[in-house]
């Protein structure tokens, strides 16, 4: 089939492995390992969806070389004992099975070792380490912080680490050699070092942790000394032909006399001359700072890893792998360039095994975009299994094909046009089933179109679902609103209402004023789709707002976005009350466009409903930017000009021309409930049954599937 991509899609070889295409899943750890490091059916599956959506090569994620030791997530793979070999080899079969490849990525965390803080094993490390203050634990929430990395210890003091002695050395050499003799023997195709991250191989490249005097220290080339002969013992174990990548950071975010790229460069080279078969490009952040995980190892800048990788590339005679979100396009133009030879992909293989199969197929619009939401690495923050907001089938692969066609097509109507009512008429059509979907609005997406004005990677779901719905045989009708009597008349044999929350803001004193808008009336002035919020805009305002509406601009996100930069009927100064998702993406919207703005929120945590990294970046952002935020207020009252509020009992004021009540949102089961005696069978999935935005919509427009049939 004609594609874009003859770079991209081009068998290629590391070392002497033959790869039939440059996709490389990067390696993510998921917690879908059993407790005491095997490999479980769900982990296998997962794997496995990969291999068959098309990627030449799966690195594992990063796996205890030396397990139970060096283990950074209570649930790790293993490979520090025949033991685990059945496990192992029936996972690198199931790869093979689809014509894909996979390494095992070999590691010891170091410093990063949690479960060796947990279980109060002592921790080796290059040299002392310097005790720093993490900003990360003011930004959980309550429920979160229980759950957090281990830190404490089983005696409530913390990790206690011991500087390695050179025979200490010598046997973590031997035991990652062994590891990776084990992982020939279990078939896999490679193995990757993983010398990054703040991990132990990482803790003696970086300047700033090692201190040390002798041999393993001092000189680029003293503290590469450790991976090096990794390596080399690595080849001595498995033989001359079996491939072996390394994983570097080409820097150290926000740590002061850390690895810099001309380190990396260096010790990339070094890797070459110890035998090292290809390079994986990557970059670290200081866990004591929340934004710095955004930064690296998990990039929020498009392709902001690139020049890292074209460094390196420079640099060495063997194949560089590019990783931190390039886009398959762009990964296309610089493997042209020869920047670098392979692209690896994390998040966006979560959202989307079939990635790989689709652009080949020419398929481009049908993959699933990744939103950047950060919840699938959140999940491994507190300890959880991974998981995707876009994509619920990511870990749950092991309980079958949820799309096998239904033995009895039926009639299903879906009322509400929003995330998961598209995604619950999309499934079901794929099933097989008689779908009609009815949207009251002119357009689909529902809330989610106003997430996407504030936080632009969400109108990419909405632009997917919206085409899926359309390519496929759904009975869609836009502008229609549901009632009893309509629902009657289209007799469908089960009813899955989806029509979202109803918003009403709290009861705060003064809320009834023109300059006070709650979540539905700022999206009706955004939209201009509501006439009772429009009728609170001055009048050259609502007359600039009809002329949009009128052009359709109103209709366009994208447009909309670009606009709203220039022109928007929101004042200079505002007020957002409400300090959870809707509010700090709100305040992220309006920051960015000029706006001055405090966030108040009642409750003492802020964010809640956004996963742990992005909320770390947001709040980071919208502080950096001169954004106010308080938790904690109490006794909010609005005037004409100004808010005034309590924090921790102290009386405080602030002026506002305008303000934004972002609260109040509750599940609406009013249809659902007038329903009830339809005699067809109801369903409530997304905010209309339990509030939980994106995420919490997919998943329930999955699982209706599911009990359906």
């Amino acid at each position: 089939m004609p594609h874009n991509y003859p770079k991209l899609l081009s068998p290629a070889r590391i070392g002497g492995l033959e790869l039939r295409n440059r996709v490389v899943m990067a390696a993510m750890g998921t917690n879908y390992a059993t407790a005491d490091g095997y490999c479980s059916e769900q982990l296998m599956a997962y794997y496995e969806a990969r291999a068959a959506g098309g990627v030449g090569l799966i690195v594992l994620e990063t796996s205890a070389a030396l397990f139970p030791a060096g283990a950074s997530m209570p649930n790790t793979i293993a490979f520090s004992s025949d033991e685990f070999l059945p496990g192992l080899s029936e996972l690198a079969a199931r790869v093979h099975r689809h014509g894909a490849k996979i390494v095992a990525q070999l590691n010891h965390s170091g410093k990063m070792a949690q479960e060796d803080t947990a279980a109060g094993r002592p921790i080796p490390v290059p040299s002392k380490i310097a005790p720093a203050r993490s900003d990360m634990f003011p930004v959980l929430t309550r429920a979160e912080a229980g759950t957090f990395i281990k830190a404490a210890g089983p005696d409530g003091k913390g990790p206690r680490y011991y500087e390695m002695t050179a025979q200490q050395i010598a046997d973590t050499v031997a035991g990652f050699a062994d590891a990776a003799a084990r992982a020939q023997r279990a078939g896999f195709d490679g193995i990757e070092l993983h010398a990054g991250h703040g991990y132990l191989l990482a803790n003696f490249l970086s300047p700033y942790t090692n201190k040390r005097t002798d041999a393993y220290g001092g000189s680029a080339e003293n503290r590469a000394r450790f991976l090096v002969e990794t390596i080399r013992a690595a080849r001595a174990a498995t033989g001359e032909h079996f491939p072996i990548l390394v994983r570097l950071d080409a820097r150290e975010y926000r740590i002061d006399g850390g690895i810099t790229l001309a380190d990396c460069v260096q010790t990339a080279r070094l890797c070459e001359q110890a035998g090292a078969d290809a390079i994986d490009v990557s970059a670290y952040g200081s866990v004591s700072h929340a934004i710095a995980f955004t930064e690296a190892p998990l990039v929020h800048e498009p392709g902001g890893f690139i020049p890292f990788a074209s460094a390196v590339k420079q640099a060495v005679g063997i194949p560089v792998i590019g990783v931190g979100r390039i886009d398959p396009e762009v990964a296309e133009r610089h493997i042209g360039a020869g920047d670098f030879d392979f692209l690896a992909l994390g998040r966006r293989l979560l959202a989307d095994p079939e990635l790989p199969n689709k652009l080949a197929a020419g398929r481009d619009e049908s993959v699933r975009p990744c939103i950047y939401c950060y919840i699938c690495v959140s999940q491994i923050f507190i300890n959880q299994p991974m998981c995707c907001a876009v994509n619920h089938s990511t870990g749950r692969e092991y309980e079958g094909d949820i799309l096998a066609r239904s033995g009895a097509s039926q009639n299903m109507l879906v009322i509400g046009g929003g995330p998961g009512g598209m995604e619950a008429a999309r499934l079901l059509a794929e099933k097989g089933h008689r779908v009609s979907l009815w949207e009251k609005d002119r357009d689909l997406g529902g809330t989610a179109r106003i997430a996407a004005l504030a936080y632009a990677p969400n109108e990419a779901l909405v632009n997917y679902l919206d085409a899926a719905v359309r390519k496929l045989p759904i009975d869609l009708q836009l502008g229609k609103a549901a009632d009893p009597d309509n629902i009657s008349a289209a007799a469908p044999d089960h009813i899955i209402v989806a029509t979202g929350a109803v918003r009403a803001a709290p009861d705060i004193p003064g809320k009834q004023q023109r300059h006070v808008f709650d979540g539905d009336e700022l999206r009706g002035v955004l939209f201009g789709d509501k006439p009772r919020a429009v009728a609170k805009l001055a009048g050259w305002q609502r007359l600039m707002l009809r002329v949009a509406r009128l052009s359709q601009v109103l209709r366009n996100i994208r447009l909309l976005r670009l606009l709203s930069k220039l022109w928007m009927p929101i004042a200079d100064e505002v007020v957002i009350i409400g300090g959870g998702l809707v509010g700090l993406e709100l305040a992220e919207y309006l920051v960015e466009r000029g706006r001055k703005v405090t966030v108040l929120e009642p409750g003492p945590d802020l964010g809640a409903e956004l996963a742990i990294v992005r909320r770390a970046r947001v709040l980071h952002l919208l502080r950096e930017h001169g954004a106010v935020i308080h938790s904690k207020a109490s006794a909010i009252r609005i005037s004409a000009d100004a808010v005034s509020f309590e924090l921790e009992g102290e009386p405080q004021s602030l002026p506002a021309k305008q303000v934004i009540i972002a609260m109040g949102a509750q599940p609406d089961g009013s249809l659902a409930t007038a329903l009830a005696g339809s005699g067809a069978q109801v369903h409530r999935i997304g905010d209309c049954r339990e509030v939980g935005y994106i995420d919490g919509a997919m998943l329930d427009a999955r699982k209706l599937v599911q009990r359906i049939g």
